[in-house]
């Protein structure tokens, strides 16, 4: 059967609404125009009637009479005097026309003198990076006009600048990185500290805007979001940066965030994730919040180096195949992902050489969640091990065509000891947490089109998705639901995206939810860094 094609009313209904809108404010500013004289002397009648009533409240009631009396001789008289009648409307409407008219204090055109003063030492200050000598005609000069450079300006209620557009000369080097870090390192420094601002270089036009940014929202809690199949969510940006926004839920409201999608799977150019960040900055929870949304299709093996128990309350759930947090069940999970992946390449190629479609056991998504793993490279090392890392080289180069993808997490002062795989293969990089600009730029493989800040909340970093711009991220709250230090919003939040529990054949039974949130601690056991040795080493 054929596919028949939408209405058009469907199809073309929101060009038809937007321009609907557009005639309807047109025709309203057209009208206010047209009407303004009315409007103004109606506005003018109805303040000397109000004047009128309140003098005649004001009056004692024994000089009400005399005061009719009056008012009705002076009616009387102007209808006796010639074109009397004509003169009195004539000066009744200049008299509603001045009551009526606009008391509001004029907007004073151009910046006051504090705002031209900020301006001007802008100004002196790019002289030395925008002038040269043998320029005849220079546009920046010492003493003179910033209007002819600054042409767009805004300011906020402090007076500082919250908007700037700047021209500059066409032999300035824009295209060199170095030349334009050192007037954005000005401009930062002029426009004040503490904010962000963000560098518009139009190479063509030989025009920077600058633009200072609003902060990010750090009151997302983890939550369901609207996305396809190999989507994920890695935080929010700046409404400037995506074409694309989701709908989220803040208590009993919604609006719409614009998010950071990493797409994974087969087409996917960027199917592995590497995240970067000092200690507390979130890296953690951003770990939390994949596994949360890969488990919505897929499967899930976490080893965690730090040894702290952050990922305990995904134990035993329906999709988590292990939660590793000692060196043997580590390398153990490793070495059985390595060879998964090597099953499903080999069962999918023969399926393909045979002409037809993957098997099924191929087809759902598993997903390697490594954090921290330079803890247990040090520690292989004193032992005598395999480095767990050495086992990720088969998953980070074939993983793409086995729906395999691998999340690797670390802090800075380890990351030296990342290997030369997952170097190469993490095409997709985040840096949460403080940062300095070389860090930046040596781990997104670009510097970032703002000003890093120097205090930031946890879950605020960059990301960068292969060869795409550097944006702004936030990750969305999904602490640990048994830290005590959760509040209790938020471990409800988390605790309603976990899948249900499965209970091994060999096991005893598990304790159900409530039972856990009764007790989180005694539920949930974790493996301290003394005990992993103790853990027999068992394959998922």
């Amino acid at each position: 059967m054929a596919r028949r094609p939408l209405p058009r009313i469907l199809s073309t209904g929101s060009a038809q609404i937007a321009r609907s809108r557009e005639l309807a404010r047109t025709a309203a500013d057209s009208a206010t125009d047209v009407l303004h004289p009315l409007i103004t002397m109606t506005r003018g009648l109805r303040r000397l009637a109000s004047v009128g009533r309140r003098k005649w409240a004001e009056s004692p009631k024994d000089k009400r009479g005399p005061l009719l009396f009056l008012v009705a001789s002076v009616v009387l008289v102007v209808a006796l005097v010639p074109y009397g009648p004509l003169l009195a409307v004539i000066s009744l409407m200049a008299a509603a026309a001045w009551q009526g008219r606009d008391r509001k204090p004029p907007e004073p055109e151009g910046p006051d003198e504090s705002q031209t003063q900020r301006l001007q030492s802008l100004y002196e200050a790019l002289v030395p990076y925008f002038s040269a000598a043998e320029d005849p005609a220079p546009l920046y000069a010492h003493g003179g006009e910033w209007e002819k450079a600054f042409p767009a300006y805004d300011f906020d209620g402090t007076g500082r600048i919250t908007h700037l557009l700047i021209r500059y000369p066409a032999y300035f080097a824009d295209g060199e990185a170095e030349a334009r870090a050192r007037v954005e390192q000005l401009l930062h420094a002029k426009s004040g500290r503490g904010r962000e601002y963000h560098f518009t270089w139009d190479e063509e036009g030989n025009q920077l805007t600058v633009t200072v940014l609003g902060p990010l929202p750090t009151d997302i809690a983890a939550q369901r979001f609207v996305t396809a199949p190999g989507e994920t969510v890695l935080g929010f940006t700046d409404p400037t940066q995506v074409q694309r926004t989701l709908p989220l839920g803040f208590g009993d409201g919604q609006r719409d965030v614009p998010p950071v999608v990493w797409r994974t799977g087969i087409r996917s150019t960027e199917p592995h994730l590497l995240v970067m960040g000092q200690p507390g900055s979130g890296t953690s929870t951003l770990l939390r919040s994949i596994a949360l949304q890969a488990l919505q299709y897929g499967d899930v093996v976490i080893v965690d180096g730090g040894g702290t128990g952050e990922y305990a309350c995904l134990t035993g759930r329906d999709g988590v195949l292990s939660v590793e947090c000692g060196l043997a069940g580590a390398l153990a999970s490793l070495e059985w992902a390595a060879t998964e992946t090597e099953r499903r390449l080999i069962a999918t190629n023969q399926a393909r050489q045979a002409g037809r479609p993957s098997p099924d056991d191929t087809a759902r998504p598993l997903w390697i969640l490594l954090d921290r793993p330079s803890a247990f490279t040090h520690l292989a090392a004193a032992d005598g091990r395999k480095d767990p890392q050495s086992l990720l080289q088969v998953p980070l180069r074939h993983g793409r065509a086995a729906n395999v993808t691998v999340v690797v997490a670390d802090q800075f002062d380890g990351a030296e000891t990342l290997s030369d795989p997952v170097r190469q293969h993490t095409r997709a990089r985040v840096v949460l947490g403080p940062a300095t600009p070389d860090q930046l730029e040596a781990f997104l493989g670009a510097p970032p089109h703002t000003t890093p800040a120097a205090q930031v909340p946890p879950g605020r970093g960059y990301a960068r998705l292969g060869t795409g711009p550097v944006h702004r991220l936030q990750v969305p709250a999904t602490p640990d639901p048994y830290d005590d230090a959760t509040s209790e919003a938020d471990r409800q939040a988390v605790l309603a995206l976990l899948p249900v529990r499965t209970t091994p054949a060999d096991a005893e039974a598990v304790p159900s939810e409530a039972e856990l949130e009764s007790a989180p601690a005694e539920a949930e056991p974790v493996l301290s860094k003394a005990e992993p040795e103790a853990v027999a080493a068992e394959a998922p």
